[in-house]
């Protein structure tokens, strides 16, 4: 392009203008790149997160019942909401937290093990 224009075959307004555009692209790239590095970086923190997790998990799958060392390692928070009783039958709604996973809804655990 900068040849182009030295030679002649295209004028200086039109190459100003492709160099403008072809800085503006450059620019538009280098922020996509940027958001994609740190979306790389938020899963792979997601991958490292859930691995941990997993690893903690593992030495508690014969666990019959849940004891204190299970709950402090593996769950970050629990949620109880307040009671429903549209049937005359008292319904609480849980919500497990789950150290370094978050909250998973239980019909997500559900379709997981019917799977």
């Amino acid at each position: 392009m900068y040849e182009d224009n030295a030679r002649g075959k295209i004028s200086d307004e039109k190459f100003s203008m492709m160099a403008t555009s072809y800085e503006k692209e450059q620019w538009e790239l280098k922020e996509i790149i940027y958001d994609l590095q740190a979306e790389i970086e938020v899963q792979e923190n997601k991958i490292n997160d859930l691995e941990t997790f997993i690893q903690r998990a593992s030495k508690y799958s014969t666990l019959q019942e849940i004891n204190s060392y299970a709950v402090h390692e593996l769950i970050k928070a629990i949620y109880v909401e307040e009671p429903d009783n549209p049937s005359g039958h008292r319904i609480l709604k849980i919500h497990i937290v789950y150290d370094l996973i978050g909250y998973i809804p239980l019909d997500e655990l559900l379709k997981e093990k019917s799977a």
